[in-house]
C-alpha cells in the first residue's frame, strides 16, 4: 500500500468531490460518509417531533427551516428523507414557474416524488401509500371469512375496488370519488400504471389515454389540483403522512413590484390549514436573509400559520474536524501506515486560525479543507513545484480553474438530466417556457417578456428580441396531448398573430398535431404551415440541456454553486455558459437561430470523443497534477461506455498538443503523474 503522501499526489482533492450543488433529494444521492450525526441533530429532532404530531392527530403542520447560505438546509432535507422515510412519504417541491399554476406544480412534484422507490423498499412510495390505506389493512370479520386477501380480490375487479373505497371513506368527502378511486385502481395494473400516474400529476392526456383510464376530464384547474392533493391526505389517516419539502425558493416568480412572490406559497399553506387538508407536514426551506427581506410582504394571518421556526446554526470546531475526518477517511484507508491524525494533512490549528470564535458553517469548513489540502499537495511535490513555479503560470492555472470546474459540473449535471428527463412531457408548459427564458437570458437575448398569449394559456408563451435585430419574436411551447387543449392554444396563437403581437411566432411542439379533420389542426396548418411562423419539433437532448441549465440557475440563486472556492452569481453563470459554449450543440436553440448551426463534419466518430477529451483536460486543470491511474478511473466512471484504450489515445493527444505532460514517463503506467502545462 502507498504512503499517505504518495496518495495525496496521485489522487483528486477529496474536498472537490463534495457535491457543490444539492438539489432534489430524489435525484441527488447523498454521501452518508459526509454525515456527522451531531450536526443539526437538535433541529432534526424538532422537525421529527412535528411529524409525530401529524401522525398522532392527522392535523397538518408547517415548519419554516431557515439558515444562512452554506448552513446545510438542502442537505438537511435529504437527511430528513433518508432517516424518516420509514414513517412518512416525502415529496420534494422545487421553485414553480408561474404562480397561476402553483397548485398544479405542487401536485405534479408530489406525484413525481411518490413514484420514487425509497431505500430498502421494492415498490414506489405511491404503491406503498396505496397498499397501506386502511381500506386494505383493516378488515371486518365477515371480510376475513369470505376472503383472506382483500387486496387481490379488489385488484381484479375495478368496480368492487371503487365501491370498497367509497364505502370505507364515505365520511371523508373525497373529491370526484369515482374517478379518483378508479385511477387508484389503475395504479395496480402494470400496463395502466404510467398513464394513471400521468393523470394524477395533472398531465393533459390524449382522448385515447383518457378512454383507457375511463375518465372524461384531466386535472385542468388550480382548484382541481388542490382537491386531488387533498384526497391523498384525507384517505391516509391510517397510513403515513406526506412531507412536502419546498426548497431553492430564490428562483420563484416575482410579483408586479419585482419582489419574489412568496405570498402565493403562503396562500397555499393557509389553505392547507383553513380547508383542513389532513396528514401533511409542510417544510419550507429558505435562506435567512431572503426570509428577512420578504417576511413583511407576507400577510400576518399567513405568517401565523407557521407552527415551528427552525433556525440552522453554525457548527463547532469539533464538528468541523469530524466533517474533515469523514471526507478524508477513504483516502486514509488506502495508506500504509495509517496517519496518526484522522484529519491529516489538515490540522486543528488551521480551523482555530481561520475561525477564532469557534463557530462556522459547514460550507466554509469544506472550502478551507479544499484550499489547505491543495496547498499541502503542491508543497510535497518538488518536481511539480519546479514545473509551475512562476507567478504568471500560477495566475494562468487559477484563471483556468473556474471555467474547467464549471465544465466538469455541467457534464455531471447533464448526465444526471439524461437519467432523469426521459420524456419532454415530464415538464409542464410553464416550466418549459421558464427554462427556455433562462437560457435566452444567458445567451444575451433582449426584451424577454413572459406571457405573449392572453388568457388561460399565457404561461405557455414568451417574446424576445435577438440582440442584433429589432423584430419581436414570439414562442409558444405546447406539449399537451389533448386535442381540445391544442385547439384552444392554436386559437390563442391565431389571435396573437392577428393583433401583430410579434413579427415571427415559433410553435415548439414534439407532440402530434391531430388529423386533418380536427379544428385545431386546421388552425395549425393555416398559421404554421408554409408561413413565416415555423413549427419546431424539439428533441429530448435539447430539453435535457435546458433542464440542466435550469437546475444550475436554481442552485446559483440559492448560493449553492461554488467554483474554485468562490460562490458564483447568476451573471457569472451566464458568462460561463457563453464562454464554455455548453449550449452550442442544442438543436432547439439552433432551430430558433439563437445559436449558429454546427457544420456536418461534427458527426465524425473521432469528434464524438471531444466531450471525453474536454473532461480529461478539465479534470487536470482543476487538480493541476494527478496520477494517470486516477485520471483514467474517473473518466471511465463518467463515460462508462468507453474502454481504457480510447482514453489512453486521448491522453496522448493532449500531450501532443502540449496541454498536459507525463512528468515521470519511465515509471510504471499506474505510477505516472499527469501535469497541466501552463
Amino acid at each position: 500500500m502507498p504512503s499517505i503522501d504518495a496518495l495525496i499526489v496521485q489522487k483528486i482533492n477529496p474536498f472537490d468531490q463534495v457535491n457543490p450543488k444539492p438539489g432534489n433529494f430524489w435525484g441527488e444521492q447523498q454521501n452518508s460518509t459526509q454525515t456527522v450525526e451531531s450536526i443539526h441533530q437538535k433541529e432534526i429532532a424538532q422537525i421529527e417531533a412535528s411529524l409525530d404530531l401529524v401522525i398522532t392527530d392527522h392535523g397538518s403542520r408547517t415548519v419554516l427551516l431557515a439558515g444562512d447560505s452554506g448552513s446545510g438546509k438542502s442537505y438537511l432535507l435529504g437527511r430528513l428523507k433518508r432517516t424518516l422515510n420509514a414513517k412518512a412519504f416525502f415529496a420534494y417541491i422545487g421553485p414553480w414557474a408561474d404562480s397561476d399554476f402553483i397548485w398544479r406544480h405542487i401536485l405534479r412534484y408530489t406525484v413525481d416524488s411518490l413514484m420514487h422507490i425509497p431505500e430498502g423498499q421494492q415498490e414506489s412510495q405511491l404503491m406503498l401509500w396505496l397498499k397501506g390505506l386502511s381500506a386494505f389493512t383493516k378488515r371486518t370479520l365477515k371480510q376475513r371469512v369470505f376472503d383472506d386477501n382483500i387486496w387481490q380480490l379488489l385488484q381484479s375487479d375495478r368496480q368492487k375496488f371503487i365501491k370498497h373505497l367509497r364505502d370505507t371513506y364515505r365520511q371523508a368527502s373525497i373529491y370526484n370519488a369515482d374517478i379518483f378511486f378508479g385511477v387508484l385502481h389503475d395504479l395496480t395494473d402494470p400496463e395502466l400504471y404510467p398513464l394513471a400516474c400521468d393523470w394524477l400529476r395533472g398531465d393533459d392526456l390524449s382522448e385515447e389515454s383518457m378512454q383507457a383510464l375511463k375518465v372524461k376530464h384531466c386535472i385542468e384547474t388550480e382548484d382541481a389540483a388542490k382537491n386531488i392533493l387533498a384526497n391523498f391526505g384525507k384517505i391516509a389517516t391510517e397510513t403515513q403522512p406526506l412531507v412536502l419539502c419546498f426548497d431553492q425558493l430564490d428562483n420563484i416568480p416575482r410579483s408586479s413590484d419585482g419582489a419574489q412572490d412568496f405570498q402565493s406559497l403562503f396562500n397555499v399553506n393557509t389553505i392547507v390549514h383553513n380547508e383542513n387538508l389532513k396528514n401533511f407536514l409542510v417544510v419550507i426551506s429558505i435562506i435567512t436573509n431572503t426570509w428577512k427581506q420578504n417576511v413583511n410582504r407576507i400577510q400576518q394571518a399567513d405568517r401565523a400559520r407557521i407552527h415551528l421556526l427552525v433556525q440552522l446554526k453554525s457548527i463547532s470546531l469539533e464538528q468541523s474536524e469530524a466533517l474533515w475526518a469523514y471526507q478524508l477517511k477513504p483516502l486514509h484507508a488506502e495508506a500504509n501506515p495509517t496517519p496518526d491524525s484522522p484529519i491529516f494533512p489538515l490540522t486543528r490549528q488551521m480551523l482555530e486560525g481561520r475561525y477564532p470564535g469557534g463557530k462556522t458553517l459547514p460550507r466554509y469548513v469544506i472550502q478551507l479543507g479544499r484550499k489547505e489540502y491543495q496547498d499541502y499537495k503542491e508543497k510535497i511535490s518538488p518536481f511539480v513545484a519546479k514545473e509551475t513555479s512562476t507567478t504568471s503560470q500560477s495566475k494562468v492555472v487559477q484563471g483556468n480553474t473556474i471555467s474547467a470546474e464549471f465544465q466538469l459540473l455541467w457534464q455531471q449535471e447533464f448526465k444526471k438530466a439524461q437519467g432523469k428527463v426521459t420524456k419532454i412531457s415530464l415538464f409542464s408548459a410553464p416550466e418549459l417556457i421558464r427554462m427556455l427564458q433562462e437560457v435566452l437570458a444567458a445567451l444575451e437575448a433582449i426584451e424577454i417578456r413572459p406571457k405573449l398569449l392572453s388568457g388561460r394559456y399565457a404561461g405557455y408563451s414568451l417574446s424576445y428580441q435577438r440582440s442584433h435585430q429589432k423584430e419581436s419574436i414570439g414562442i409558444v411551447w405546447a406539449e399537451d396531448a389533448n386535442m381540445t387543449t391544442f385547439y384552444h392554444v392554436m386559437n390563442a396563437c391565431q389571435r396573437a398573430i392577428g393583433r401583430n403581437s410579434c413579427q415571427i411566432l415559433y410553435l415548439i411542439r414534439a407532440a402530434a398535431v391531430g388529423h386533418i379533420g380536427l379544428a385545431g389542426n386546421q388552425i395549425y396548418r393555416r398559421n404554421f404551415t408554409g408561413t413565416r411562423h415555423p413549427h419546431i419539433k424539439p428533441d429530448l437532448a435539447s430539453v435535457q440541456k435546458l433542464a440542466t441549465y435550469h437546475s444550475l440557475v436554481n442552485s446559483v440563486l440559492a448560493h449553492e454553486v461554488i467554483l474554485d472556492g468562490k460562490i458564483i452569481s447568476l451573471k457569472e453563470l451566464e458568462w460561463l455558459t457563453r464562454e464554455s459554449e455548453v449550449m452550442h450543440d442544442c438543436h432547439l436553440l439552433q432551430d430558433l437561430d439563437i445559436i449558429a448551426r454546427r457544420t456536418t463534419d461534427l458527426a465524425s466518430k473521432e469528434l464524438d470523443l471531444q466531450p471525453v477529451k474536454n473532461y480529461l483536460f478539465n479534470l487536470v486543470k482543476t487538480q493541476h497534477f494527478m496520477g494517470q491511474r486516477t485520471l483514467k478511473d474517473n473518466t471511465l466512471h463518467h463515460f462508462s461506455e468507453l474502454d481504457e484504450t480510447q482514453i489512453d489515445q486521448l491522453i496522448a493527444q493532449l500531450c501532443q498538443e502540449n496541454k498536459i505532460k507525463i512528468i515521470n514517463p519511465k515509471s510504471k503506467p499506474d505510477e505516472q503523474t499527469v501535469l497541466l502545462v501552463t
